[in-house]
């Protein structure tokens, strides 16, 4: 098993003129322009590394909030390989079996596959455990419940020697494997990730089914060897319904890392 440390930068929409129109593509509002990741063996050792620019497609002007922010430019970008193509050499990158994702909260993963989803891209290339890192670090550091600790923060408090600036995909994405050096133990276990989409389409699909009650009955008598009463009966269909709501599920999906 292999720990993948990715991080990502994106583009998003720029429009000097301020208009009431509304240009964002809302199937993909944040173009990624970078990808940067750090391979780790079960030893956390470093043991393969991954830096691409990314040429945009969506969103062809570079904003400026963005150049500032990661020292990317519009000419840097133009002469990248455009995602479809970065995207083979980072799914053979992250390719192998038991491989896990780890991130620096959830944004990235969640935009990774947006943007996987808008080209029509095959997601099953792309491991679904993963372990957002930002998490265990703000436990940590002991941050107030319900608060994130800033990855630069991070890096300050737990003392990793850094010259290179934040804001870069491969920088963070190194910064964020040396972290994991820093806090790993044993409790910290791996989520199943999935995405919008998946999400959707499981409702729609679950939304599609009808329970047979006349069955769900007759399997209670089978297991009870006795005739259900009509008050018995309503129990048994209306815990079934409620059941089906999820509003009392448990998490039960995390697995501890080895």
């Amino acid at each position: 098993m292999n720990y993948v440390v990715f991080d990502l930068e994106f583009n998003q929409e720029y429009n000097p003129i301020k208009t009431n129109k509304n240009t964002t593509n809302t199937k993909c509002p944040f173009e990624i322009i970078q990808i940067g990741a750090v391979k780790l063996d079960r030893e956390l050792k470093i043991i393969d590394t991954l830096n691409s620019l990314v040429k945009p497609n969506i969103y062809t002007s570079l904003n400026p909030f963005i150049q500032e922010m990661t020292g990317i430019t519009i000419d840097q970008l133009s002469k990248a390989k455009p995602f479809i193509e970065v995207y083979k050499d980072l799914a053979e990158f992250v390719r192998g079996q038991d491989n896990v994702l780890c991130t620096w909260g959830m944004v990235d993963i969640k935009e990774l596959f947006r943007n996987l989803e808008y080209y029509n891209l095959d997601t099953s290339l792309i491991p679904r455990e993963y372990i957002n890192l930002q998490l265990y670090t703000s436990k940590y550091l002991n941050c107030p419940k319900g608060t994130s600790i800033g990855l630069k923060r991070a890096v300050e408090l737990l003392e990793i020697y850094f010259t290179d600036g934040f804001h870069n995909a491969y920088y963070d994405a190194y910064y964020t494997s040396e972290i994991f050096k820093k806090i790993y133990n044993k409790k910290i276990k791996t989520n199943i990730y999935k995405s919008h989409k998946e999400i959707k389409l499981e409702r729609h699909e679950n939304s599609r089914k009808k329970i047979d009650t006349y069955k769900l009955i007759k399997q209670f008598e089978k297991m009870f060897d006795r005739e259900m009463t009509q008050e018995e009966q309503k129990i048994i269909k209306l815990a079934y319904i409620m059941g089906k709501t999820n509003q009392f599920q448990i998490k039960n999906e995390e697995k501890e890392v080895k």
